[in-house]
């Protein structure tokens, strides 16, 4: 005992880093903490790309086959997503990342979901959707719960957690982004606007 005393005093940054580093192993939202300080710095994030039709090809999004349901079961009409900006999020709640990342999409949420040319589907992917729904809930988050009703269009989500994906008013993919990204940052909402702003 008189060993473990005299090794803590001269080791005490090393007890208390390793205390921290085993916190953060086996707690989610520790880990889901220690990411968001890393993605505020804004070193992670994707720009939205300028439209390809400059250079005659686009990369439209093809909402064939894509459907999605709300928590009630109610399907969301494809329709709705003509001439809009949509900022389409997957995630899961066991995805250390997903959590990280998600305060920045639901300020990012807040900040327009009263625009009615932008629209928001953040998708679900967990095993048990109630998983998902819970840990929104215990959060206090408020953007869309989704789930998909079908299959997922490899051109928007090929099997990486988060992968978000906005696509401008005449569906082209503006952004495609897998990984940790911080949502809320001035410079993201600008270039939102600018899509907001463009005219078909």
């Amino acid at each position: 005992m008189g060993n473990l005393k005299t090794w803590l005093k001269k080791n005490t940054s090393t007890a208390i880093l390793t205390v921290l580093f085993i916190v953060i192993l086996v707690n989610k939202d520790a880990k889901a903490w220690l990411m968001r300080q890393v993605a505020s710095t804004g070193i992670l994030n994707s720009s939205i790309s300028e439209s390809k039709e400059i250079q005659n090809t686009t990369t439209k999004a093809s909402y064939a086959g894509f459907s999605l349901k709300r928590e009630d079961g109610t399907g969301i009409d494809s329709s709705t997503l003509q001439n809009k900006v949509v900022f389409l999020n997957f995630w899961a709640s066991w995805c250390p990342p997903c959590r990280a990342e998600f305060p920045s999409v639901q300020k990012m949420y807040d900040h327009y979901k009263n625009n009615p040319d932008m629209v928001f589907l953040t998708v679900n992917l967990d095993d048990n959707a109630a998983l998902g729904k819970s840990y929104l809930k215990e959060k206090g988050f408020t953007v869309p719960f989704l789930i998909p009703a079908g299959n997922i269009p490899d051109v928007l989500y090929n099997g990486s957690l988060p992968t978000t994906v906005v696509l401008d008013k005449k569906g082209e993919i503006r952004l495609h982004h897998k990984g940790l990204a911080d949502y809320s940052k001035d410079s993201f909402y600008k270039q939102i606007d600018e899509l907001l702003k463009q005219k078909l």
